[in-house]
């Protein structure tokens, strides 16, 4: 925090003190404030489909299905691969291997790379973030769908709450912790974006998926304004302290006990 008040560059041995300019020139940063916005659309697209994809998966791997310890496994695997290794392999399909599939049956928008235009590489940038983070949070809401307590469940049933009832006025109010621990770690894991980011867009096309984290970086050891990068992290940190505080308020404020 105390370099963010300096004009340290990040590689000589003295600076000098200069108060809250770094941090008015954070604000003045155009693509510090474009990284930001842009990582707030990523954020919500990436927190609403990543729970929501993890929740149905729970949800459908705790009815008794068939061999669904495989299915576990299979969609929590992607959770171990690294970020970098991920967005190498994920800009291959983009870029390589769904153009080719494409031009089987000539399907013109798969024979296009998806990370040549803003909106698709967008958009690709968000299904590998789904794709990776969703079986870590399935294990969460698992946990919590089967800790619930079986004479709630059979006695809603017994009153003839089954279906989407069940799920709305049973199921959903009781896994409410898990629900705000699944929603604390996606934000965070959001917010923090960078490996998957480098390695499977590095920002591009035209800078339309160059998330905070990544600008920050390049801000700091890139251009060499150290200070000046420091603040923008302080100010990021600011900003996901705030919204987490509130996210985990609005959720726990909603729990019940069984």
């Amino acid at each position: 925090m105390q370099l963010s008040f300096t004009d340290w560059n990040g590689l000589s041995d003295s600076y000098q003190y200069v108060g809250f300019r770094n941090y008015i020139n954070a604000f003045k940063d155009t693509e510090f404030i474009t990284s930001l916005l842009k990582t707030f659309e990523y954020v919500f697209f990436v927190v609403v489909l990543t729970n929501m994809t993890a929740f149905f998966i729970a949800y459908g791997l705790t009815r008794g299905i068939k061999a669904q310890g495989i299915y576990r496994v299979g969609f929590f695997t992607p959770n171990l691969i690294g970020g970098v290794v991920l967005g190498l392999i994920w800009k291959f399909v983009f870029s390589t291997a769904l153009p080719t599939i494409g031009e089987l049956p000539h399907v013109e928008f798969l024979q296009k790379n998806l990370l040549s235009q803003p909106k698709t590489a967008f958009a690709s940038l968000v299904v590998v973030a789904v794709w990776q983070l969703a079986g870590y949070l399935m294990l969460i809401y698992m946990a919590g769908i089967v800790g619930l307590p079986k004479d709630v469940l059979e006695a809603a049933k017994l009153d003839g709450v089954t279906g989407l009832k069940e799920l709305r006025y049973i199921i959903l109010p009781l896994i409410m912790p898990s629900i705000t621990i699944c929603g604390f770690m996606s934000i965070k894991s959001a917010f923090m974006a960078y490996d998957v980011n480098m390695s499977l867009t590095n920002g591009g096309p035209f800078a339309s998926t160059k998330l905070v984290a990544m600008q920050v970086y390049e801000r700091a050891f890139t251009s060499q304004q150290y200070g000046v990068g420091q603040a923008e992290a302080l100010i990021l940190f600011v900003i996901v302290a705030i919204i987490t505080l509130v996210q985990v308020g609005l959720s726990k404020s909603k729990e019940v006990e069984a």
